[in-house]
């Protein structure tokens, strides 16, 4: 049977990832395990930064994007009480959606990743979406797909 101690859960701050972080927290609980919640940013600075001075401005330009996010995560992930009592590690990264949450799976020895199997994305409403899908077929360890 599976115990899960370090659990994985994305979040796009859809009320589908609410419901998958409130079940990863409950899992967490029960099992007294860690939960590592991700939000990824879609790419990065496109320009080389250094050799010119108008870079620098997509440069502060990202920063901001990553403290603003940095900050709707937090208060995501406090909207749900349990959490006092759970070690809840909370980062933002930059990236391919699914291949960035595969990349913490492996950094972090993660053995669960509890995932929406919907987003934001418009189409992802009638099918699992590309990043769930992505997800499930890469990952090393078990995947709970939410709704």
């Amino acid at each position: 049977m599976l115990k899960p101690t370090r659990i994985l859960v994305p979040t796009d701050f859809s009320s589908y990832s609410d419901t998958a972080l409130r079940q990863a927290f409950d899992i967490a609980k029960q099992y007294k395990a860690q939960v590592y919640v991700v939000h990824v940013l879609h790419g990065k600075n496109p320009y080389d930064t250094s050799d010119s001075t108008i870079p620098s401005y997509y440069e502060n330009m990202e920063k901001q994007m990553i403290e603003g996010a940095r900050k709707k995560l937090q208060q995501e992930v406090d909207k749900f009480p349990q959490t006092k009592e759970l070690e809840v590690f909370t980062q933002v990264v930059n990236g391919n959606t699914s291949e960035a949450i595969l990349a913490e799976e492996k950094g972090k020895g993660i053995d669960l990743i509890v995932i929406a199997s919907l987003g934001r994305a418009g189409i992802a409403k009638y099918l699992i979406g590309s990043v769930a899908r992505n997800v499930l077929k890469g990952a090393k360890c078990p995947v709970l797909l939410t709704k």
